[in-house]
């Protein structure tokens, strides 16, 4: 196992030889190339508030919920015909990004990854059409939502919020259920949660998760 040395060629290692958990490698930079190659074949970026340079991981079992398969509790399902949120796509992508950031004083916390430099690579994807968001308002107040690349029939989502009970619930079954019309075949939720798996989540091996992001067709929020 081994963890590699990124400079500025836009270039990653065969993911087999990383660490068990997905670490790989360190360096390069969080240009939109680099990121849409990174996401193309598995990786993603990690990046500490108070590490100098990108930590990237693509682990060879991924964790994932296939649009179809979204699970919605009863207690979600009343929740949703109570109607009492409004949800929307791209409405609010940098008030999404900043309470992902912020929300609970994450920003705060030991290993707080979602810095100033994350903001500014995902607000540029969101700007060049590769990234979304997905806003809950309760009135005009942003009070959940999530974000996430979007590449092909697939969403590799990154991070979600709730400032009130279950709006990231209602966030991502409005992802996956709109996804889903769209052709989409494939969340990414790069690492398991016990919130994601009672959300319908699983594992696949990292060959059947290239076959379905290699898709060709395009459908993008």
């Amino acid at each position: 196992m081994a963890v590699y040395q990124l400079d500025e060629d836009i270039w990653f290692p065969d993911p087999h030889l990383g660490e068990e958990d997905g670490f790989i490698a360190v360096g390069g930079d969080l240009s939109v190339d680099r990121l849409i190659f990174a996401y193309s074949n598995g990786f993603f970026p990690w990046y500490p508030f108070r590490s100098e340079e990108p930590m990237w991981f693509c682990p060879l079992q991924r964790f994932v919920i296939f649009p179809r398969e979204i699970h919605v509790s009863h207690s979600m399902r009343q929740l949703i015909k109570q109607n009492s949120y409004r949800l929307s796509f791209n409405e609010d992508f940098a008030g999404v990004i900043k309470g992902c950031a912020t929300a609970r004083n994450r920003n705060e916390e030991e290993g707080a990854w979602l810095g100033p430099d994350i903001i500014e690579a995902y607000t540029e994807l969101h700007r060049q059409s590769f990234a979304s968001s997905v806003e809950v308002w309760d009135g005009e107040r942003l009070v959940g939502g999530l974000y996430g690349v979007n590449l092909g029939t697939s969403f590799f989502g990154e991070s979600m919020f709730s400032l009130v009970p279950n709006a990231s619930k209602l966030a991502l079954i409005y992802l996956a259920r709109t996804f889903e019309r769209l052709g989409g075949r494939l969340i990414d939720c790069q690492f398991e949660t016990p919130h994601l798996r009672s959300m319908g989540g699983r594992f696949i091996p990292y060959e059947e998760y290239i076959r379905i992001i290699w898709q060709d067709e395009a459908h993008s929020l």
